[in-house]
């Protein structure tokens, strides 16, 4: 009998409210929506188990943290089955839109019925040698070029959970890319803290999203950095990006956290506290939770 993925910890089940509402209109950008596993069955070759998060406590969590809208993205524990994520987006049109991730199992005509539900951007994960997990997760710059033309013409979003090593390479190839979509990286690029904003990588990152030509996901402090709760060392990150282009940003709080541990797991109200501590200019923020998502998803 195969041996079942290890169970991860869930999220808070009880976050703190946010000391500070954010502005009206606001997005969370970046959320998975999980289970439950006998309607939506978790994917053979997964790396993990998660418990349920499904779809109504994400919208419980928008509401906490005062959210009007946010996109769920498919998590890899769902594998290429993206029906946990279009019966969301059936479920709440007014509140969600989604990204999902596919091989081609689907003909690029198929992203066209999606488009009608909401599903507005595919995601794509690029690693390097040394990066590489030891479980299936998602797909690379082959698939994105079958449904390339398609995404172009919904214009839909182009998101990359990109390894940070390999960004001074990849560079060329998202400002080709970015000039038919918008191109979207992950979490800060998942950038280790302790290499500093002067690596070469993060420095790239920063050309290409001052130049926009990318937009980056301003989330998940807890990945870059292990100084819980708190996460100090990732703020000149942060704040580096929002010098660079605040109009190219957006935020996520990338609930349930998947594969953190526990005793480690951030709390949804704090993470985005911090984000409004770090970004102290009330436009800035109108323009990362609200502006610039409305025009990546909104439509």
């Amino acid at each position: 009998m195969t041996e079942e993925p290890p169970r991860i910890a869930g999220p808070v089940a009880n976050p703190e409210a946010p000391r500070q509402k954010p502005p009206p209109g606001s997005w969370d950008t970046h959320a998975h929506i999980f289970g439950p596993p006998d309607k939506f069955p978790y994917t053979a070759g997964r790396g993990y188990t998660p418990p349920d998060a499904p779809v109504e406590n994400f919208i419980a969590l928008l509401d906490h943290l005062g959210m009007a809208r946010g996109v769920a993205v498919q998590g890899n524990a769902h594998g290429y089955d993206n029906r946990v994520l279009l019966d969301a987006l059936a479920r709440f049109p007014d509140r969600l839109r989604g990204v999902a991730i596919t091989d081609t199992r689907v003909a690029p005509s198929t992203l066209r019925d999606w488009h009608d539900l909401g599903m507005r951007g595919l995601r794509f994960h690029l690693f390097s040698d040394a990066g590489k997990p030891g479980y299936v997760r998602g797909v690379g710059l082959d698939v994105f070029e079958i449904f390339r033309k398609t995404m172009a013409e919904l214009g839909w979003v182009m998101q990359i959970f990109c390894d940070w090593r390999l960004m001074q390479d990849l560079a060329p190839i998202l400002r080709d890319v970015s000039r038919q979509m918008p191109v979207i990286i992950d979490h800060m690029l998942h950038m280790p803290t302790e290499r500093g904003i002067g690596d070469p990588n993060f420095q790239e990152l920063l050309r290409l999203v001052g130049d926009g030509d990318v937009h980056v996901k301003v989330s998940a402090p807890y990945r870059m950095s292990s100084q819980f709760p708190d996460y100090e060392d990732a703020r000149a990150f942060h704040e580096a990006l929002v010098a660079a282009n605040p109009e190219r940003l957006t935020w996520g709080s990338d609930w349930p956290h998947p594969s953190i541990a526990a005793e480690m797991m951030p709390d949804d109200g704090h993470l985005l506290d911090l984000f409004m501590a770090w970004t102290p200019s009330e436009a800035t923020r109108r323009r990362i939770l609200a502006e610039t998502p409305a025009r990546l998803f909104g439509s």
